[in-house]
C-alpha cells in the first residue's frame, strides 16, 4: 500500500483486480536485487517513457489500448492496470467514445517539459526531486515568515490540524489533504506565483513516484510530521524566517530518510 510524505497509506491506489491479475514478470534490474515490481507498474513507466519520446503534448490522443498493447510487448489487461494508475496521478486522462489523451497540465513540472527527465522508479531522480523540494520549501517557509498575512496563518494553521486530526483518527484523505493543504498554504504565503507552481507540481511527482516506484509501505513518519508541521507554522506565526526555513529543511530531510529507508528495504530484503 502505497504511503504519501507522512506515511499514512494512501486509500484509492489502483490494483489489479484478482480476475485480471497481470503475470508476474519483472525487469533485469528487479531479478538482480530481488526487488518486485508488478508488470503494471512497469508499463506505466513505459507509457510516461513513451509519451516523451512521441513528444506528445497535454491535450494530445494517445495510442489506444491495443496499440499500446502491441507496441510495449504486454496484454491489454495489463495496460488498462498501467492507464489506471497513470489517470489517477492525472498523467492520462480517458474520454468515453474517445478514447486515452495526455491529461491538460500547465504546471512547470508537467509532462510537456520534465516528461522526458524525471522516471518515478530512479532512485536519483528521486532523490534530486527531494533536494529540489528542499530548497523551495524552505524559500517558502523563509518568505511566509515575512509575508503571511493572518488569513494565511489561519489557513497555515487549519491544515496542520486536518492533518493532525486524520491521523489521530485514521482518516487517511483527511491527513492527505491536510498535508497538501498545508504545503500549499505555506507557499501561497510566501506570495511568489513561481513557488506555488514549483510547490504544487513538485508534490505531484512524489506521488507518482510512490504510486509507481514505491507501491509498498513508505513508512511510519506520519506522527512525526504532524509535530514538523506544528513547528514549520509555530515559526511562521512567530515572524522567524530562519526558524520556519529550518523546520522545514529537517521536515523534508526525514521525509527523504523514510523514503530512502523503503528503498533500502526493497533493494536489499
Amino acid at each position: 500500500m502505497t504511503r504519501n510524505e507522512g506515511g499514512t497509506p494512501v486509500d484509492g491506489t489502483p490494483k489489479p483486480a484478482a480476475a485480471d491479475a497481470p503475470p508476474p514478470e519483472q525487469d533485469g534490474d528487479a531479478r538482480r536485487t530481488g526487488a518486485y515490481r508488478p508488470r503494471y507498474e512497469l508499463v506505466a513507466e513505459q507509457i510516461l517513457q513513451l509519451i516523451a519520446e512521441l513528444r506528445l503534448r497535454p491535450g494530445d490522443r494517445m495510442p489506444t489500448e491495443n496499440e499500446l498493447a502491441a507496441r510495449l510487448g504486454t496484454s491489454r489487461t495489463v495496460v488498462r492496470e498501467a492507464v489506471k494508475i497513470l489517470s489517477a496521478i492525472g498523467r492520462l486522462r480517458a474520454q468515453k467514445g474517445r478514447g486515452l489523451y495526455v491529461a491538460d497540465d500547465e504546471g512547470m513540472l508537467g509532462s510537456s517539459r520534465w516528461g522526458g527527465f524525471f522516471l518515478p522508479t530512479d532512485l536519483d531522480h528521486v532523490y534530486m526531486l527531494f533536494e529540489f523540494r528542499r530548497v523551495q520549501e524552505t524559500a517558502a517557509g523563509r518568505l511566509a515568515a515575512a509575508r503571511a498575512t493572518p488569513a494565511e496563518l489561519r489557513a497555515i494553521e487549519a491544515a496542520a490540524e486536518m492533518c493532525r486530526e486524520g491521523y489521530s483518527t485514521g482518516q487517511t484523505a483527511l491527513f492527505d489533504q491536510g498535508d497538501d493543504d498545508f504545503h500549499l498554504g505555506i507557499a501561497t504565503a510566501s506570495h511568489n506565483p513561481f513557488l506555488v507552481a514549483a510547490v504544487r507540481e513538485a508534490r505531484r511527482l512524489q506521488r507518482q513516484s510512490s504510486t509507481i516506484g514505491l507501491h509498498g509501505t513508505v513508512g511510519g513518519h506520519a506522527e512525526e510530521a504532524v509535530e514538523e508541521h506544528a513547528a514549520i507554522y509555530q515559526a511562521i506565526r512567530d515572524g522567524d524566517p530562519d526558524a520556519a526555513a529550518q523546520a522545514a529543511a529537517v521536515h523534508l530531510d526525514k521525509t527523504l530518510d523514510d523514503y530512502r529507508r523503503e528503498i533500502q528495504r526493497r533493494v536489499f530484503g
